[in-house]
């Protein structure tokens, strides 16, 4: 009997080898394949619809908070010495320099443009990864089914979040927490592509690039690539080929390695002892057990909240379609060892758990009771959770698929069921933000325009209103008591002071 997708198909034995039974059989098999991707291709269309409509509303986004203060160093500095200042300066963070140099360079279309691009980059990096994870597994799947899994990964990452606003527009915190670990996932397509032995050179020289540049960018996703590349050298015998075991293995150690380059970098330089002077790092121990115990309580809450965000679910379905769909690819030489669903798990499961502790040990010094509500600094490990989640719902497709034809068929229709109401979930406070966003924006169009008269008529000093979102920082906050970032917000418009009004002139 040959299993086409969601169906059982009896074969008539006909003398030869032809006859119209295997005729009958190809055809049959063949409906159900274009069928299937029919219907996949229309679930896509959601998750990329609902990507569209956040790219879109990036158009409202303005500038705010620290980017008040990297406007005008840009304007004067250039993209390198916004790099220069990073190292010297603020907190040693020369790759974070660089990507904040590169928006704010173009001040307001910078801005508008970094939600489109950064999102059409994440859902072109996590698709390919989708691609070459199946080819390397010997697993065939009908044509749009990697395009849906990679949509969704990108919509619940993005939008399941508490704040949206932080994680997917405000490009001071994205370019930290969310981009980085979508660039830590793209270093892996080099060597998931190799196919020869300068290729997999290539994909070591990748990695130790990209090591080096992620320690510069962001330490908390740099802890997670650590835990995850750890975990392929000390579990690999586990999970790879004995041919693909050694090349892994010589893959991880590097990238560990580059991580490592790069976090001496910043240490080292003095913005990054300047930063630890700031908020008292170079006297007080991450690790003293107060602060371990501290973290670990803001931790626990944080996974409830993450827990209890059902929207997640989605990221489970689209695995589960993933399992239920996936076939083995005739001729397929797979690097990966035989499925084994709970081991696997477990070892994400662990990873997660693990790197997102890790993280918030090295936040709490900063942070302190705040870390419970700093959103933005759980993305560096919620792309991992995300990623574990669609490969557990995978392994669970894949059980179900191997049960009876009912059982798939049922599975399909459910899974498809849940994605869908996982991406209307989403839509609901997308829809209230976008409307915040307009709002603020017509605001803060009709206040730039008062202050660049102002400024051009030689006035010294002008009135400012806040005009914050989402939670953001803005000059004069907490009804005037909190004045940063004002002396940036007059540089940016080349005043020598902007004072508290509570009207918008």
């Amino acid at each position: 009997m040959t299993a086409a997708p969601g169906v059982a198909i009896p074969r008539e034995p006909v003398p030869g080898g032809g006859g119209p039974g295997r005729g009958s059989g190809k055809r049959v098999r063949g409906l159900f394949r274009s069928w299937t991707t029919v219907w996949t291709t229309g679930l896509c269309l959601l998750p990329l619809g609902l990507l569209a409509a956040a790219s879109w509303l990036g158009r409202h986004v303005r500038p705010t908070a620290d980017e008040w203060c990297f406007l005008p160093k840009v304007r004067e500095l250039g993209v390198w010495g916004m790099v220069e200042k990073f190292y010297v300066t603020d907190n040693g963070r020369v790759g974070n320099g660089l990507l904040v140099g590169m928006y704010a360079k173009f001040p307001v279309a910078g801005h508008q443009w970094f939600a489109v691009i950064t999102g059409v980059l994440m859902l072109a990096v996590l698709w390919a990864l989708t691609v070459q994870l199946l080819r390397r597994a010997g697993q065939s799947v009908p044509r749009a089914v990697p395009l849906l899994v990679a949509s969704m990964i990108t919509a619940v990452f993005l939008f399941a979040t508490p704040n949206t606003y932080k994680t997917f527009y405000w490009p001071a915190a994205s370019v930290s927490h969310t981009l980085a670990p979508v660039l830590a996932c793209a270093a892996a397509l080099p060597l998931l592509a190799a196919r020869s032995r300068r290729g997999r050179i290539t994909a070591l020289a990748v990695v130790l690039l990209a090591g080096v540049f992620m320690g510069t960018l962001s330490e908390e996703a740099s802890v997670v690539c650590v835990v995850v590349l750890a975990g392929v050298v000390l579990l690999g015998r586990w999970i790879f080929t004995e041919r693909a075991l050694a090349v892994a293995r010589c893959w991880a150690l590097i990238g560990i390695a580059g991580i490592g380059i790069g976090m001496i970098v910043l240490m080292t330089s003095p913005g990054g002892r300047k930063r630890r002077e700031r908020f008292g790092l170079e006297t007080t121990s991450m690790l003293a057990p107060e602060s371990l115990t501290a973290s670990l309580r803001g931790y626990v809450h944080i996974l409830e909240t993450v827990f209890t965000t059902w929207q997640y679910v989605g990221a489970v379905a689209a695995g589960v379609l993933l399992g239920l769909l996936a076939r083995g690819r005739a001729g397929a030489s797979p690097v990966l060892l035989p499925c084994r669903p709970l081991l696997w798990t477990s070892f994400g499961a662990l990873a997660f758990l693990v790197s997102g502790y890790l993280c918030t040990v090295i936040t709490y010094p900063v942070f302190g009771a705040r870390v419970m509500t700093a959103q933005r600094t759980w993305n560096d490990y919620l792309l991992l959770y995300v990623l574990f989640l669609v490969g557990a719902g995978a392994f669970l497709g894949r059980a179900l698929r191997l049960r009876e034809q009912r059982t798939g068929v049922v599975a399909k229709a459910v899974a498809a069921a849940v994605c869908v109401a996982a991406i209307l979930g989403l839509a609901v406070p997308l829809y209230h933000l976008g409307h915040d966003m307009r709002v603020r924006a017509y605001k803060w169009d009709r206040q730039d325009r008062y202050l660049r008269g102002q400024a051009a008529k030689g006035a010294k000093t002008a009135p400012y209103t806040p005009l914050s979102v989402a939670g953001t920082l803005e000059p004069f906050g907490g009804k005037g008591r909190n004045v940063w970032p004002a002396g940036c917000v007059a540089d940016y418009y080349r005043l020598d002071k902007v004072t508290y009004s509570d009207r918008l002139q």
